[in-house]
Order: C-alpha cells, then sequence, then structure tokens
C-alpha cells in the first residue's frame, strides 16, 4: 500500500511525461488500474530510482489520465464503487472473494477492459519467481467463465510480431490468444476472430481483449499509433 500510494503521488505531480500532446478524448471518470505490467512503475531495483523525476511515465498512463483521474489498486476487494472503469492488464490471480466483488460491480453497471495474455511476450529485467515480475500467463478462468468467455491459446502459431487491424487502427500482437463466447451468448461482440470480445454484463460491460503486447513500452511515432488503438478501445467499452 505504501508503493502504490507514492506511485499515486507521483502521477498526481506528472513526472517524467515527455509524450506529444494529443486531442482530449471525452472524459469518464476515475479509472481504476490493477495490473501487474510495469505501466505505474519502472523495471527498477531500487525506490529511490523508481520515482526519479527525469524518468518518462507509461504512454499508456497518459492515455488514461486523458479520460480520468488515475486510481492504482492493489487489491479488488473492496472494489471502489466510485470507479467509472476499471482496467485490468495481466493481472495476477483473484482470490475467490475478488472474484465475487468483481462480478458484482460489472452487473451493477462497472466497465471493465481486460487485456489477458495466454503467453506474455514483454521483456523483464526481473527472474521468473520473482514477485515484482508481470504474469507471464493470465489465469482468470472463473470470472471469465461467469461472463461466459474462454481464453483459448493456439501452440502452433509462430512467435514474433503480427500486424493487425483491431477497432480500425493498425496494431500489433505477438503469440495472442482468442476469446470464444459460450454457445447462445448473444451479448457478445467479436473482433478480429476474437482477439478481442465485448460483453454486456448485466447493466456493465466487458472488454476484453487475449494479447498484451499493446501495451507494451513504445517510442516515437508507435507510441502514438498505440495510443490510438487504446483510445478506440476505451471507446467502445463506453459504447451502448
Amino acid at each position: 500500500m505504501f508503493l502504490l500510494a507514492l506511485l499515486g503521488a507521483a502521477l498526481a505531480l506528472g513526472f517524467g511525461c515527455s509524450e506529444k500532446d494529443r486531442a482530449v478524448s471525452a472524459p469518464v471518470g476515475d479509472i481504476g488500474l490493477f495490473t501487474s505490467l510495469p505501466i505505474l512503475w519502472n523495471e527498477y531495483g531500487e525506490l529511490s530510482e523508481l520515482l526519479k523525476p527525469e524518468v518518462d511515465s507509461h504512454w499508456v498512463v497518459s492515455v488514461l489520465e486523458q479520460r480520468g483521474a488515475l486510481r492504482p489498486l492493489d487489491r479488488l476487494a473492496p472494489l471502489p464503487q466510485d470507479l467509472a472503469l476499471l482496467v485490468m492488464a495481466q493481472p495476477r490471480p483473484l482470490s475467490p472473494d475478488e472474484n465475487v466483488v468483481l462480478d458484482q460491480w460489472v452487473r451493477g453497471g462497472g466497465r471493465v477492459l481486460l487485456f489477458a495474455d495466454p503467453m506474455l511476450t514483454q521483456h523483464s529485467q526481473f527472474a521468473i519467481g520473482d514477485r515484482r515480475r508481470p504474469e507471464g500467463t493470465v489465469l482468470l478462468s472463473p470470472i471469465l467463465a461467469r461472463w461466459g468467455l474462454t481464453l483459448q491459446f493456439d501452440e502452433a502459431q509462430p512467435a514474433g510480431a503480427q500486424a493487425i487491424e483491431l477497432f480500425g487502427q493498425p496494431a500489433s500482437v505477438n503469440l495472442a490468444g482468442h476469446f470464444v463466447p459460450a454457445a447462445g451468448a448473444s451479448q457478445c461482440r467479436v473482433y478480429a476472430e476474437g482477439l478481442a470480445v465485448r460483453c454486456r454484463v448485466g447493466a456493465g460491460a466487458v472488454l476484453a481483449v487475449a494479447d498484451a503486447a499493446l501495451l507494451e513500452p513504445a517510442f516515437g511515432e508507435s507510441a502514438d499509433d498505440r495510443a490510438a488503438v487504446l483510445d478506440a478501445m476505451l471507446d467502445d467499452v463506453f459504447a451502448d
């Protein structure tokens, strides 16, 4: 909790934001971010290095902060009821109480943008087994099943970045999975052959993406391209 408090302070001060200005997108309200990826922090061993003001913030932070105040979360139980959106980016496995709280929140009208990568390709300087290392494989079967979704992965697919079109924008994926809605799930819309799927869940909605390569650090124009895709996803999760 102490680390998250420091991260929140750093976000509020806007440390290191060096990306080019983009047109301000429609605000949505407070955004919760629940992630194992180094989006809110850099992969440094020392806390003093993490908060250096000359370190650029992640481009994802800039995109999300155009939509609302960013609130880092380390647990989903309890889940702040005033959030307009919850972004789950390669999250750790949820505890039973977190599954229950999250499902109830969505069915009550909550919106979730979920990045669930079955084979994370982003490099990490931390060794396998280090708690600071991002989740290599997302393990969310209970909540996905509750929402009528199955995450599948084709082990025979070639490795390496693959160019696709997603939400009308050019994007790249790497060892992506795909979602399969349950039979008769009429409230789901599938994109890019299951790479992404948007489902109505009660009064709320979930937009799930079966790859997290989009969220990797980017530089120059590639950051702007990725920001355009993320912006389109944020628009879609709020579409009626």
